[in-house]
């Protein structure tokens, strides 16, 4: 198994096993390809996936704004869980946003996603109840829920 820096090449495979993870909320606009190109384009050193025999069977979406890291989307195939691979790829994305000076981490997980929600507690991600998500679409944004 080796773990690398995404690439825009990596869409289709990453795209699809995000497709075929319960718990993931995606969108039309966001996740498109021309979405995550310019996601990477900004943020190209903070994004990974896990793949064996040139197979992805893993991938984390993270970034940063300068201030705060943010973790989009990560996923494992289903069939490759509880091998350690989340952590792996976690880790190599928590290193990746320390070495650019980011200090605190978020994401946000559907409250549904109980073995997604299962993996962050574990990590040590705390669930705030001091505070409102709130977000504005400013396109029309189809959702895709898995």
């Amino acid at each position: 198994m080796n773990i690398r820096t995404m690439v825009i090449e990596d869409y289709a495979s990453a795209y699809a096993l995000w497709l075929q993870t319960p718990g993931m909320g995606l969108n039309h606009h966001d996740d498109s390809e021309a979405g995550i190109a310019r996601y990477l384009s900004k943020n190209p050193n903070s994004s990974f996936v896990a793949e064996e025999d040139g197979v992805i069977i893993g991938v984390i979406l993270s970034g940063h704004d300068g201030r705060r890291g943010f973790i989009y989307h990560a996923a494992v195939a289903e069939d490759q869980q509880r091998r350690g691979l989340g952590t792996a790829l976690l880790d190599a994305a928590l290193s990746a946003l320390a070495q650019e000076g980011i200090g605190k981490v978020a994401l946000v997980a559907y409250n549904t996603n109980g073995k997604g929600n299962a993996f962050w507690e574990k990590q040590g991600f705390a669930v705030r109840d001091d505070v409102y998500y709130r977000d504005k679409a400013m396109v029309e944004l189809v959702r895709i829920d898995t």
